[in-house]
């Protein structure tokens, strides 16, 4: 069970980096700060409508192994150390009070 938590955190981990790095590369739609001067048309270089289905496809396929991971860390994560601290501390022997010296 701890293996297959670590696999999917890894696997997580992964898709968080990927979707950054794809998002990054998707071109805007020149709504942004550009868009207001007049500086949009350098978004027209980078636009290849075939390129662009695919990084659109590739992001949707990475979303939703996102999700999927998401869910699946959130079920295992309840099995893999949710013990109650008052669990923990029933564990500790305790010792008997110490008497003071008179």
């Amino acid at each position: 069970m701890n293996l297959l938590f670590f696999a999917f955190k890894f696997v997580h981990y992964s898709v968080c980096i990927g979707l950054i790095l794809i998002v990054l590369l998707q071109a805007g739609k020149s709504g942004g700060m550009a868009g207001i001067f007049g500086g949009g048309g350098s978004d027209q270089i980078f636009n290849a409508p075939s390129g662009m289905a695919f990084i659109k496809k590739f992001t949707i396929a990475m979303a939703c192994v996102f999700l999927f991971t998401s869910l699946m860390l959130t079920k295992l994560s309840t099995n893999v150390s949710m013990m109650s601290i008052v669990d923990r501390l029933s564990n500790i022997p305790l010792s008997a009070p110490v008497e003071p010296i008179s």
